[in-house]
């Protein structure tokens, strides 16, 4: 069971890429939603499956892995998908979702770095690209109305 969840934890092959591996599981998410183009319903209803597998998934991969280790990448999608509910999914909204995703994810403004010190193990790792994802999102949500 260890080797299945440590297999969703990094998607695949896909945390165990040298470089970058957070940037290559948000591609992930970036090329699904390029070329499956999904409606909100339809994130809305993966949205909680996926996070819960990934919090299950990255609790347990952490054991093998290290503590939020890089090569758990499913908290990236996870993130991602946030990021673009409730835009549009045109090329240039998936990909700006994308960079403001990767910043808001590197960067950890308030309350992100607090979160993965004060909530431990899958749940920590997942909250706090959500969270990235919602700060994405919002500037998104900003620039469709006020720009």
């Amino acid at each position: 069971m260890q080797t299945i969840y440590k297999y969703i934890a990094t998607l695949g092959f896909i945390g165990f890429i040298p470089y970058a591996p957070g940037t290559f599981g948000s591609a992930a998410g970036l090329l699904l939603a390029l070329f499956t183009v999904p409606a909100d319903v339809t994130l809305l209803m993966i949205l909680p499956p996926l996070f819960f597998l990934g919090m299950i998934a990255a609790h347990n991969a952490e054991k093998q892995l290290g503590k939020d280790s890089g090569r758990i990448v499913i908290d990236e999608l996870c993130g991602y998908v946030v990021s673009v509910l409730f835009v549009p999914k045109t090329t240039g909204y998936l990909l700006t979702a994308f960079v403001l995703f990767r910043f808001f994810d590197i960067v950890k403004p308030p309350p992100i770095r607090k979160i993965e010190s004060i909530i431990p193990g899958g749940t920590g790792i997942m909250l706090d690209d959500v969270l990235a994802g919602m700060y994405a999102n919002v500037c998104l949500q900003v620039w469709m109305r006020f720009v």
